[in-house]
C-alpha cells in the first residue's frame, strides 16, 4: 500500500532555517539545496521499509554508521558510538 508523504510542522521550519542560512551566501544555492531535498524526500514512499539508515557526512565519503529497524530506540546507537574501539 503506497503511503502518504506528510511534513510536520518542525520540518518546514527546518528547510525554511536552511534555506535562510544558505541563502546568506547565495538564494540561488539555497534554493537548489532546499529543491533537492523536497525532491529526495518525495522518493520515500517508494523505497520506505522499517528502518533506518544512519550515515555520517566525512571529508572524502559518506560513512554508513548504521541500519536499524524503525521500532528500535536509537539511544543504544549514540551510546555505541561511545565505547572504545579494538
Amino acid at each position: 500500500m503506497a503511503r502518504l508523504l506528510a511534513w510536520s510542522p518542525e520540518a518546514i521550519e527546518d528547510l525554511e532555517a536552511i534555506a535562510a542560512y544558505i541563502e546568506r551566501d547565495s538564494a540561488w544555492y539555497a534554493r537548489a539545496v532546499v529543491s533537492k531535498i523536497v525532491e529526495t524526500a518525495e522518493t520515500i514512499p517508494r523505497f520506505v521499509h522499517s528502518y533506518r539508515i544512519i550515515y555520517r557526512l566525512q571529508d572524502d565519503r559518506i560513512l554508513i554508521a548504521a541500519i536499524v529497524h524503525g521500532s528500535r530506540l536509537l539511544q543504544p546507537l549514540l551510546l555505541r558510538d561511545q565505547r572504545p574501539r579494538s
